[in-house]
């Protein structure tokens, strides 16, 4: 490890890190061993984790040398999971692999990690940045972290009160989000498409896939305040035909109308630049939903009015199959 370049970003992203404390009380500074938060005060609290990194959508940040917006996707993935629970996110941790540490490059990488945070309303604890030349060459890099939030025990949603007639409300996605990224590449690839060249109907390629992905902890906070929230899923890889099922019991089913779907032109163009199948598109993409809600039947149009762009996609049925699509 270059340990002056290491302390060198310390130093670039103390700032940054600084200003997602917010008003959780953090023990200690940057630079230690281990980050120490203090819990709010809960009746009963539990803690909330979640993990992930952001795939090979990496790839294109690095093709085009812009480094600000992936820490942001990364805070979301894991972020989202969380929030699904009903948790409020409190803190969350990086991990940077580099195979030479540009002090510039990690730097602007945290600082959309210090972004994301901020928008997620939760302090960057820490970090580690490993230097690996032998595994990592030609400028190539990868990001993971973790959340971990907290909720009140009798306030864990799990989907254990779904019943027949509740809503199933759709809050929209800002892109492709951070699934489905190596289909991507192979549809530009194929039509000789490179990420500075105008997508048809879209725009520059690399500046539409590089939209961060949207963080939903705070439309969450607003939907929780305004309606009987019953389940939540994120919708990543899969799409809404893997996601939402993971939230629905036994004996129902979340009949969603695809008519009601707001697919927007980048989706549109992939689907006719790779050919891909409806159902393809459906299982890999997020096809303009990126989070899902149910809620009483009865707060419905209030969930809509909490989010703005919130879409009722469907409803909660009886049946074996926990989703089913149709087309009106």
């Amino acid at each position: 490890m270059n340990i002056d370049a290491g302390a060198e970003v310390v130093e670039r992203i103390r700032g940054a890190v600084r200003s997602t404390r917010g008003e959780l009380n953090i023990i200690g500074g940057l630079g230690g061993f281990a980050g120490l938060v203090e819990l709010p005060h809960l009746k009963n609290p539990v803690l909330v984790s979640a993990t992930d990194g952001v795939g090979t959508k990496v790839l294109i940040a690095e093709a085009l040398g812009r480094y600000d917006t992936v820490g942001i996707d990364l805070v979301a993935m894991s972020v989202n999971d969380l929030i699904t629970t009903g948790a409020r996110p409190l803190f969350f941790l990086d991990y940077l692999a580099v195979g030479r540490l540009d002090p510039e490059k990690a730097a602007q990488l945290v600082e959309g990690v210090a972004e994301g945070c901020r928008q997620s309303g939760c302090a960057l604890l820490g970090g580690e940045t490993a230097e690996m030349p032998d595994l990592y060459t030609g400028g190539h890099f990868d990001m993971a972290g973790f959340a971990v939030g907290v909720v009140e025990k009798d306030a864990i949603i799990d989907g254990s009160r779904i019943e027949a007639g509740d809503a199933v409300i759709g809050l929209p996605s800002s892109g492709v989000h951070s699934n489905g990224f190596s289909l991507v590449r192979k549809i530009l690839e194929v039509n000789g498409i490179g990420y500075g060249d105008e997508l048809p109907g879209v725009g520059p390629a690399g500046e539409a896939l590089l939209q961060p992905t949207r963080i939903y902890a705070r439309d969450v906070a607003a939907l929780l305040q305004a309606a009987d929230v019953r389940a939540m899923a994120h919708i990543t890889g899969g799409g809404l035909p893997e996601n939402v099922p993971r939230v629905i019991p036994a004996g129902r089913t979340a009949r969603i109308d695809l008519s009601r779907l707001r697919t927007s032109p980048l989706f549109d163009s992939l689907r006719r630049l790779g050919n891909v199948a409806s159902g393809e598109m459906l299982r890999t993409f997020n096809m303009g939903i990126g989070f899902v809600a149910i809620v009483a039947a009865s707060d419905a149009g209030k969930a809509q009015d909490a989010v703005p762009g919130a879409v009722r996609l469907g409803e909660i049925v009886s049946g074996t199959d926990r989703i089913e699509f149709i087309k009106r």
